[in-house]
């Protein structure tokens, strides 16, 4: 009566996580939508629109360790809590910005936003590693990101939708606009057009966040959540006698912008390419059920049939495989392509994740934040796409994603075993 009654403490608490991570998932991956709605909106070059991830990501930079802090004083379910109301801070900023069509108005919503989901991914991410086995942990935040891309599926036809429709016949009426008072009336008029969503999205943020502060959603200490963990914990005098931890935070750097670059970018590529914004806009959704059908697999396979560590190398050398493939494409095919890397894309953070906090021991919520500073390749990379975009063109700016995927390769080949030390069962 006593495991199933633990079982289902773990499944409820699970599914409970698991609603975060669509949240945080759902607004992460509007980006997607956003930077071709504000490069109309605000009269942006793709350089300028691509600022978009790095507002959202850079915070991550900043906070990652601060958020460390803070959930040593509150605790993990308070500092979730914490992180859905500062979320809601930066969705109602978006009001105004809609209102004064302010790009930097836009750009600070989603700082704040990125805030807050520091703090909660700070939180979650160790949670999920450490409510259950260590071998099992790259499954169970497989299933967290299933959750994760299924709301990033969603994105398009909730809020995509609203904010893309009939934008290619906006953007002509704008073209043709004979003076200046009529075309800042249409821009004016399609930047509105975000603001009952992101009301609607503020309201969602802070319920969830009174949810889970209300909630039974058990307090969890790493440093005796796992027996490993526990029994490592003294052996380590100093954090930076784990350098697989610091690799694997810069291949979280370069996997998360390739990411970013997959999802963010091809509904401009797609329009690159002359496919109607009306189709393009859904172009999203195709890369993260990619993701999602790579989570699926992930679940089946790992750890069972597959260990993580392979799980990574097969997924680097298809990324590689479809980069290339991307370049020497062009049309459909190469748009097909870039959506096909999230399939590639999909086990890689639930792979890289225990790989590089194995053996951590009390250094374990430090190295959570250390990995999640890794993110801010989302805020870095991505713009640097767009730059190359502007210099070159969309599709060869490409070749970016190539280095990325050779580096998480060397990482999961041999980084992730450098100074790793196998625990002493006692």
């Amino acid at each position: 009566m006593a495991n199933n009654n633990q079982q289902r403490s773990l499944a409820s608490s699970l599914f409970l996580v698991g609603c975060l991570f669509f949240i945080f998932g759902f607004t992460t991956w509007l980006n997607g939508t956003l930077i071709p709605f504000l490069k109309t909106a605000c009269e942006l070059n793709d350089t300028q629109a691509y600022l978009v991830t790095s507002a959202t990501f850079l915070s991550y930079l900043f906070m990652a360790l601060p958020a460390s802090g803070i959930l040593r004083k509150t605790g993990f379910k308070n500092g979730m809590s914490l992180g859905l109301l500062i979320m809601a801070v930066g969705t109602i900023v978006f009001i105004p910005a809609a209102q004064h069509r302010n790009y930097s108005y836009f750009l600070t919503g989603l700082f704040i936003q990125g805030l807050g989901v520091t703090i909660l991914q700070t939180a979650v991410n160790p949670y999920v590693t450490i409510l259950g086995p260590a071998e099992s942990a790259a499954r169970r935040i497989s299933f967290m990101g299933a959750a994760h891309k299924l709301a990033g599926i969603t994105i398009p036809l909730i809020i995509g939708g609203a904010l893309l429709h009939n934008i290619d016949g906006i953007n002509k009426q704008i073209q043709g606009a004979t003076d200046a008072a009529s075309k800042t009336a249409l821009l004016n008029e399609l930047s509105l057009r975000i603001i009952n969503p992101y009301i609607i999205l503020t309201v969602v943020l802070v319920i969830v966040a009174l949810l889970v502060k209300l909630s039974p959603l058990p307090e969890m200490h790493e440093e005796i959540a796992n027996p490993d963990i526990e029994q490592t914990a003294t052996t380590t005098p100093s954090i930076f006698h784990h350098p697989y931890l610091f690799l694997g935070a810069l291949t979280i750097f370069v996997y998360v912008g390739a990411e970013v670059i997959a999802g963010d970018s091809i509904i401009n590529y797609g329009k690159y390419w002359n496919i109607p914004m009306d189709s393009a806009k859904y172009f999203t959704s195709i890369t993260l059920g990619c993701m999602l059908a790579g989570y699926a697999l992930g679940i089946m396979l790992m750890p069972k049939i597959i260990s993580q560590e392979n799980a990574l190398k097969v997924c680097a050398i298809l990324g590689i495989a479809l980069s290339i493939g991307v370049l020497m494409t062009s049309g459909i095919t190469s748009v097909i392509l870039v959506a096909s890397l999230g399939f590639a894309n999909a086990i890689m953070w639930p792979a890289i994740w225990p790989l590089s906090l194995k053996g951590l021991g009390k250094f374990t919520k430090l190295g959570s934040a250390i990995l999640i500073m890794g993110v801010v390749g989302g805020g870095i990379i991505p713009p640097l796409y767009g730059k190359l975009s502007d210099m070159m063109n969309n599709h060869t700016a490409y070749i970016i994603l190539i280095p990325c995927y050779l580096f998480i390769l060397f990482f999961a080949a041999k980084g992730n075993r450098i100074g790793y030390k196998e625990p002493v069962k006692g």
